[in-house]
């Protein structure tokens, strides 16, 4: 289920620049041209959207005596300087150039408005434009700050930078992984700044101090608001990783890993992942991983683990080949995330079960599924209407309608973080009036006037439109009115459906009893359901279960879970 931005605080496309720091510029001389180089020379600046990340770069384009030019490029969000450029060329208003570091070209055509519009090349074509520099502001910088709630303790970090367009910005939850996120809006006014956030629902509001020197101010996200102060911080103080985690595999592995790609065909996307398989020639046994809600990468990654990097490294080490994919949108693999529901992932993993069929090195008759949260809702949702699937496991997979669940992990969050009983039977009485009248309302206009009937009048504006953007999300929609007890009760393969006894995210009490009735009803002989002791919805050993425990915790999966499952499946 989503946690504070939701899950993994949106992660994005594969970072474009990838090098080494300080690389030493190389000069070419240019071409004669009818354009003169002095027209080109000096500093540009630029925006590149790539998928869902934004990169603020900059071109430093200098001029010899002799006319020759040389260059290199600034990427701000990355904290990287001095990208060598090695070819470069202006000739009759046209720029092209080429950096074999990153293995990237552009080119571009000066306009009469002094702007450069072209493309920038790597792997994939992206449009990027650049305008002349300019002088940096007094807000220009890296703000970092500690947002603390019931749900999670993340480090925050604002990249403000100013452009020929004004302020603009990048949010990066370094505890959640992932990269920077583009800021929608940046609004300044004197002492006063507000930031828009809108593919995590998500703003800012702060003041700046005297000295400029920190912000403080309040962020709101899902109808929910609390205090964050941002300070002032230098680049090289800046530790974006989150700490090294015990479980992690290291290189080499004694298996092979391969990354592949395949299409979704009734989707027209192309979803990347990576293959890995026992030593030997086979054929496997094979999984296929379904990641929990959220903008999800292969990894899983959220908060410093990768969930799904341990299991897949340890079920392969046992002699189980595995398939775990990036999310539609997400990393290598194409589409629109923001749009799609349940229903729309549950097509992108019947996609990867056809694909794991062409495979040689798969028993095509011992193909499973292993979902995680809204994954353990996905793969009955396969299994129910795909006899090529073999088996699956549901881990804290859910029993009951979506609005049953997030009203019910609503309540139990707001008690292990402090709230009375009272306090968080209210706030999730509240959830539940709202998600209802997603069930009952079909016209997206009438639904948003009725809900901003259900916010208190003191909220700020934009914090009730973000709140209301996400409850009127196509996925919500869908997530709040589907029945997974429906599909439970066609799945006639083998279940293993597994909960932390502490998971206050898919409370077991409220989900496992369910899944086992419905499993009965499908006259399902071969399922077993299994509470574990003191762990929570990553399958952590936890000590309250509370979400704000899973970046503080070192272990990704505890060892009972993953013995669990792999012999389980071995079983099958």
């Amino acid at each position: 289920m989503q946690t504070l931005m939701g899950k993994t605080g949106r992660l994005i496309a594969a970072m474009l620049f990838v090098f080494p720091l300080a690389v030493a510029q190389k000069t070419i001389d240019a071409a004669p041209a009818k354009t003169p180089s002095s027209a080109i020379a000096g500093d540009w600046q630029g925006t590149l959207q790539a998928g869902m990340q934004q990169l603020h770069v900059v071109l430093h384009i200098n001029q010899a005596a002799d006319g020759s030019l040389s260059a290199n490029m600034d990427s701000l969000d990355q904290g990287a300087k001095g990208i060598a450029i090695d070819q470069i060329s202006f000739q009759n208003g046209k720029i092209s150039f080429t950096s074999n570091v990153v293995h990237g070209s552009y080119e571009g055509k000066l306009t009469p408005d002094s702007a450069i519009e072209g493309t920038w090349t790597q792997g994939q074509s992206f449009p990027l434009t650049f305008k002349r520099a300019v002088t940096t502001s007094d807000a220009d910088g890296y703000w970092l700050g500690t947002l603390e709630t019931a749900a999670a303790k993340l480090r925050v970090l604002f990249r403000i930078t100013n452009t020929p367009e004004g302020l603009q910005a990048t949010l990066t939850s370094i505890d959640q992984g992932g990269g920077a996120i583009p800021v929608s809006s940046v609004k300044r006014d004197g002492s006063n700044i507000t930031m828009e956030i809108t593919s995590i629902g998500g703003s800012f509001t702060g003041t700046f101090d005297q000295g400029l020197t920190k912000i403080e101010g309040t962020w709101s996200q899902g109808g929910k608001s609390t205090p964050l102060t941002v300070n002032r911080t230098d680049a090289d103080k800046i530790h974006l990783s989150a700490r090294p985690r015990p479980q992690e595999p290291k290189k080499p592995y004694p298996y092979r890993a391969e990354d592949v790609k395949y299409e979704n065909k009734s989707a027209g996307i192309t979803l990347g992942g990576t293959l890995t398989l026992p030593q030997g020639k086979g054929p496997f046994t094979t999984v296929l991983l379904i990641t929990g809600s959220g903008p999800q990468d292969r990894d899983e990654a959220l908060l410093g683990h990768r969930p799904f990097l341990v299991l897949a490294d340890y079920l392969t080490r046992k002699g189980i080949a595995v398939l775990r994919v990036d999310d539609r949108g997400v990393g290598e693999s194409t589409g629109d995330f923001n749009a799609a529901t349940t229903a729309d992932f549950a097509t992108d993993v019947e996609a990867g079960v056809a694909y794991l069929k062409t495979r040689p090195e798969v028993d095509t008759h011992k193909i499973g599924l292993v979902g995680h949260s809204e994954g353990g809702v996905i793969a009955p949702m396969v299994a129910a209407r795909n006899r090529d699937v073999a088996f699956i496991v549901m881990m804290a997979g859910t029993g009951v309608p979506g609005d049953q669940v997030i009203a019910e992990q609503t309540r139990l969050i707001m008690e292990a973080g402090g709230a009375t009983h009272e306090a968080a039977e209210k706030r999730a009485a509240k959830e539940l009036e709202r998600l209802t009248l997603v069930k009952q309302e079909k016209d997206p206009a009438v639904l948003e006037q009725k809900l901003r009937k259900t916010f208190a009048e003191k909220a700020p504006e934009a914090q009730i439109g973000t709140a209301i953007m996400l409850i009127n999300s196509p996925w919500m929609r869908y997530f709040v009115n589907y029945d997974p007890a429906i599909a439970l009760s066609k799945v006639t393969c083998p279940v293993l459906a597994l909960n932390g006894a502490k998971d206050l995210q898919v409370s077991p009490e409220q989900n496992l009893p369910p899944i086992r009735r419905a499993l009965e009803a499908a006259g399902n002989k071969h399922f077993e359901i299994v509470e574990l002791p003191g762990l929570n919805h990553l399958f952590q050993t936890a000590k309250t279960g509370s979400p704000s425990e899973y970046a503080q915790i070192d272990e990704t999966i505890a060892p009972v879970a993953l013995e669990t499952i792999s012999g389980w499946i071995l079983q099958q």
